[in-house]
């Protein structure tokens, strides 16, 4: 195999997160009498933190000092329910196994906070990746490759060894920032047009096709 650590986003990618997001993004909208998002709205506001859903979810013209208390109540909420209705997606734990079994690292890097990162990965993944990085302090969100590097130096992999899979067009630009090989799946967040019109060349619709890719 030509790789020798494959990271992978985590909303989106190995979870379907969108329900769990949503709900804690509108309690808290829904704490402050802010109106309710739907869960195609969410979809498309997330991917760059959860600061920035924040920023999207309320209305316009919110305060700075409005939109912190927001954030505090969304994570507050989230901490206690990242895991109600999220779940993997079908062959995902496959895919992983099978790199794993290949002798491959396997690593999560993702812009969602890293508390939630870590439980989530502990919770549906366990033993399953070698690493992963959330959203923290001093460490910039995709599509800066901080997290990313990161992981490279974590394993002494250099970047043409390594191939990164997501969902979105930040992970279309963090791939192209790291100079990776870049997989993008479209079971995700964003469809197969959204993606290529981002810069995506290849678009896989399965977690077998992801292998094929991957196992080149």
């Amino acid at each position: 195999m030509k790789y020798k650590i494959v990271i992978f986003d985590l909303d989106g990618t190995i979870l379907n997160t969108l329900e769990d997001l949503a709900d804690s993004t509108n309690y808290a909208l829904s704490v402050f009498d802010m109106p309710e998002r739907t869960i195609e709205e969410i979809r498309h506001f997330v991917g760059n933190g959860i600061r920035k859903l924040m920023e999207r979810a309320v209305p316009q013209g919110t305060p700075e000092s409005m939109i912190v208390k927001v954030h505090e109540t969304f994570t507050e909420h989230y901490k206690k329910h990242c895991a109600d209705k999220t779940r993997p997606y079908d062959g995902i734990k496959e895919l992983i196994e099978n790199i794993r079994n290949a002798g491959v690292y396997t690593a999560v890097v993702s812009n969602k906070a890293d508390y939630g990162v870590q439980t989530l990965c502990k919770d549906y993944f366990p033993g399953l990746f070698d690493y992963a990085v959330g959203e923290r302090e001093g460490i910039r969100r995709k599509p800066y490759t901080d997290s990313v590097n990161e992981v490279l130096r974590q394993f002494d992999v250099d970047r043409t060894q390594a191939v990164y899979v997501g969902d979105s067009e930040v992970d279309v630009q963090t791939a192209a920032n790291a100079g990776m090989d870049v997989c993008m799946v479209g079971w995700g967040f964003r469809n197969e047009e959204f993606l290529k019109e981002s810069g995506a060349e290849f678009v896989v619709h399965s977690p077998e096709e992801a292998w094929e890719f991957i196992n080149k």
